[in-house]
């Protein structure tokens, strides 16, 4: 799975961080910083932590294949 955060968008609410602290966290700046290609076995809790988020700046989507050699 791919997590992209929209940084124009996010407004560092944290709910993202709440539902899923394997993924999402702040730096020591308080900046939101995300694995972008996390295990699958956090898809569940990807899902939320999108569906949580106010501000709706993040989004999950299928890993993207591996390129044609």
């Amino acid at each position: 799975m791919q997590i992209t955060v929209d940084m124009n968008l996010c407004e560092s609410h944290g709910q993202c961080v709440f539902a899923a602290p394997e993924i999402f966290s702040f730096d020591d700046d308080d900046r939101l910083v995300h694995e972008a290609s996390p295990p699958d076995a956090l898809l569940d809790k990807a899902e939320k932590a999108a569906a949580v988020c106010p501000a709706r700046a993040v989004t999950v989507s299928p890993a993207s294949p591996p390129a044609a050699p």
